[in-house]
């Protein structure tokens, strides 16, 4: 029952995030929109910016899950901005509160998870000097974080997607050059 109760407090929370600024939403309101009262709210979390952390890590978490040998790495950041698509008005919510500075802690976080689960998962068994490696997935992790803050700077007003897109077909063959310039002879 507690993980229903907790599920059900982040989706009454993520209707009202994508309705209205956080700093207008109460506890009042998520628990009477969830049909509980006050103390089950309390019990899962110490109050709403715990909440926040908990829905973007539990989205971090399940992007790593979606990572697999056949994307590439533009596809991945495809799935990394997913959420943030599918919940615009929230993210633009988030983006412009007091909470700005989680939110850019949980898109670097999730970007840089990302990235090196791609690598993970892409160049197992590769012997790349780590040093280069961790170049490179800093570079990708600004890609990511960058396009989606100047996407949310601009109040949303392009295709994220598309632009993602058109950078993929631009940049082709990139992460392969990359890597490849990172191989330790030995």
């Amino acid at each position: 029952m507690t993980t229903l109760t907790k599920d059900a407090i982040k989706k009454s929370f993520m209707k009202l995030l994508n309705a209205k600024p956080v700093n207008k939403i109460t506890v009042k309101e998520i628990v009477t929109d969830c049909g509980i009262n006050r103390n089950s709210f309390y019990y899962h979390f110490d109050d709403i910016p715990s909440l926040i952390e908990e829905i973007l890590n539990e989205q971090a978490d399940a992007l790593v899950q979606t990572t697999d040998k056949d994307t590439s790495i533009y596809s991945s950041i495809l799935t990394a901005m997913d959420f943030a698509l599918q919940n615009k008005a929230a993210m633009m919510h988030l983006y412009n509160s007091v909470n700005k500075d989680m939110f850019e802690r949980y898109l670097n976080r999730i970007a840089h998870r990302t990235v090196t689960e791609y690598f993970e998962v892409h160049f197992a068994g590769e012997h790349l000097a780590e040093d280069d490696k961790q170049v490179v997935i800093m570079y990708y992790k600004s890609l990511l974080v960058g396009f989606v803050i100047e996407w949310l700077g601009s109040g949303m007003k392009y295709d994220l997607s598309g632009q993602v897109q058109r950078l993929c077909e631009l940049f082709e063959g990139t992460t392969e050059t990359a890597v490849s310039r990172c191989r330790r002879t030995e």
